[in-house]
């Protein structure tokens, strides 16, 4: 058991020993403070207030704020209406509530002192303002969260500046890891550029309510590669990662020249990125010459889905990006690359190539991009796998066992290693999973392969690999705003398939 679940364990018990206490001095029968739900109830009974209360409770998410509310209430016929003893109530129950209940100074003073007492109009906006700051930061942290669309990876399903809401309650609500953080910010203050975190407590991967992501699913994850970066947001980050770096200089080159801005995160506090969940634990998935293949069938077709083909016209034939348009190619991003003076490469989506107006003597004709030696997993296989011609690969899922080969232990090392925690070693050509030998490995997490909708313009599981299950933000539901030189009406209130 890790250290950070035995100081929760620890503060469970000591809030229950303090209501222990705060009930023999309301004299309610003091076991009762032990049993979960039953000791609100009987808080709501002793202060007379409406049952409702108590059942609102078992509303998902909200149901929380009304606990807080309700132990906050039971604080003040005790007499405390101080600001910060409502903060010791919500913050640190597990030292203020054993000193309610045992100090000799303490005492229960019922309804007639709390009919008794008025607070002031600065009190009612401070109150206000901190129950607003922390119903925000439960909603943002379980409910859904706003984003902003920031490159192109999604084209033309997502846009540039597109504003979306995030249901983090699709595949249900995962606690934060580092639940110390400032509200609002993700990982990095603003103006000071520090930490907006702290890792004094991390809790283990936990999700209430946990559904698997269904295949199409466009998906908001953590980026699984930044658990370690080199903190340059120009050069690195997600533009460039650290163990890409690791693999074009080799380790001692880049901690030699970047160890100052080298750093590592929790997996909540990693960078968020958006794709389309194209295979899930279990699938196996092929792409050949560009069309993707999920356990040996083509995938299902998206209209937006975007990749480059070869535009081909007559000799000594010149389009310009308005001639382009009229054939019914409208390039978004206004990518045209002359190979030769009568042949393009336009990058267009499927709904578009499938209303194409082409003129005699033109014929568009699939493009495939070269062998990439910066493809997962990094090997030089005999095929030589690209973006466009790649795998088959087995999605991990939870509870599948493999046998440990050379190639399975390039493919999913980082899986059982990083992700679900393992001790690694290869003595002898012997594998050694904590330090136990074997010869198989049973998942523990689903895993999932994540892809752009700008097929060829993404950086995505392709370079990078498989998505855990514990690093799934939520699901993309909503663009409520998209602006680009003024809104993009069209747009709003969309919802995103």
């Amino acid at each position: 058991m890790s250290s950070a679940f035995i100081v929760i364990i620890l503060m469970i018990i000591g809030s229950y020993i303090g209501l222990y206490g705060m009930f023999k001095k309301a004299n309610i029968t003091p076991w009762k403070a032990l049993v979960p739900y039953y000791n609100t109830w009987c808080m709501v009974e002793k202060m007379n207030l409406k049952k409702v209360w108590f059942f609102l409770q078992f509303v998902p998410i909200a149901g929380v704020f009304v606990t807080i509310w309700i132990c906050i209430k039971f604080v003040e016929h005790f007499g405390r209406f101080n600001f910060w003893h409502h903060a010791a109530t919500v913050f640190i129950p597990f030292i203020y509530f054993p000193y309610l209940g045992y100090s000799d100074n303490e005492r229960y003073a019922g309804k007639m002192v709390v009919d008794n007492y008025k607070k002031s109009g600065i009190r009612e906006w401070i109150d206000a303002a901190v129950f607003a700051i922390v119903a925000a930061t439960l909603i943002r942290a379980f409910v859904f969260e706003a984003y902003t669309i920031p490159t192109p990876s999604m084209e033309k399903t997502l846009l540039v500046n597109d504003f979306l809401f995030v249901n983090k309650f699709s595949y249900g609500s995962r606690i934060p890891n580092t639940p110390l953080a400032m509200p609002f910010v993700h990982h990095t203050m603003p103006v000071t550029g520090t930490k907006s975190y702290t890792e004094l407590i991390q809790i283990p991967y936990t999700r209430w309510f946990a559904k698997d992501v269904k295949r199409n699913d466009v998906v908001v994850f953590n980026f699984p590669v930044n658990d370690t970066l080199i903190n340059d947001n120009i050069n690195f980050g997600s533009v460039k990662t650290y163990y890409q770096a690791i693999r074009e200089e080799g380790r001692e080159a880049v901690w030699r020249k970047y160890g100052d801005l080298i750093i590592t995160r929790p997996v909540d506090k990693r960078e968020n990125f958006i794709k389309r969940c194209v295979a899930v634990g279990g699938d196996v998935l092929q792409v050949v010459n560009g069309k993707l293949l999920i356990n040996g069938q083509p995938e299902e077709v998206q209209p937006e889905v975007q990749r480059y083909y070869q535009l081909e016209g007559p000799k000594d034939t010149y389009l310009t990006d308005d001639q382009l348009e009229g054939l019914g190619i409208t390039i978004r991003e206004r990518t045209k690359i002359d190979i030769a003076p009568n042949m393009y490469l336009v990058n267009i989506s499927n709904k578009e190539k499938a209303n194409l107006r082409l003129p005699q003597g033109y014929r568009m004709s699939d493009f495939v991009m070269a062998p990439d030696e910066g493809i997962f997993p990094y090997f030089d296989t005999t095929s030589r796998w690209s973006q466009d011609n790649f795998g088959p690969l087995t999605i991990p899922q939870r509870g599948s066992t493999i046998t440990l080969t050379p190639d399975n232990i390039t493919r999913y090392r980082r899986c059982i290693e990083v992700y679900e925690g393992n001790k690694f070693e290869i003595r002898n050509n012997r594998v050694f999973i904590n330090d136990q030998e074997t010869t198989t490995y049973q998942f523990k997490m689903n895993y999932y392969w994540m892809m752009g909708d700008n097929r060829h313009n993404s950086l995505d599981s392709r370079y990078w690999g498989f998505v855990p299950e514990d690093h799934i933000v939520g699901k993309a539901s909503l663009i409520w705003f998209s602006w680009e030189n003024g809104p993009r009406w069209k747009r709003l209130f969309n919802s995103i398939k």
